[in-house]
């Protein structure tokens, strides 16, 4: 990777940089997620696998062990449950129950 500007994050998201060096391309790439990522299961196995492959401790931007393109599927994934979600609460606001988040069971990203 070359010199990157560093770009000021807004505040409630998190910088994350995504990709595999051992792929063709090796490409690496910087996203920009939203903190409430942290809480998702999907997320929190990835935050796993990273502490797994490069421990606690790295200097710069988060970094995830995945290839880009299942990055981009499970930050859909997400997203669009997290849509569901919200949509769910909206209609249902003035009701005094509670939501719970379900995910499918077979769920799987080649690298993630």
């Amino acid at each position: 990777m070359g010199e990157r500007k560093k770009m000021k994050v807004k505040k409630g998201w998190l910088a994350v940089e995504v990709g595999l060096q051992e792929e063709e391309d090796g490409r690496i790439e910087r996203f920009v997620v939203p903190i409430s990522y942290l809480y998702h299961p999907l997320f929190k196995k990835l935050l796993d696998k990273a502490q797994e492959v490069y421990g606690y401790h790295a200097n710069g931007p988060l970094r995830l062990p995945c290839s880009v393109d299942d990055f981009l599927q499970l930050r859909w994934r997400i997203k669009k449950e997290s849509d569901q979600h919200d949509g769910q609460n909206d209609r249902h606001r003035h009701r005094q129950h509670h939501h719970h988040y379900h995910l499918p069971l077979a769920l799987s990203f080649q690298s993630c």
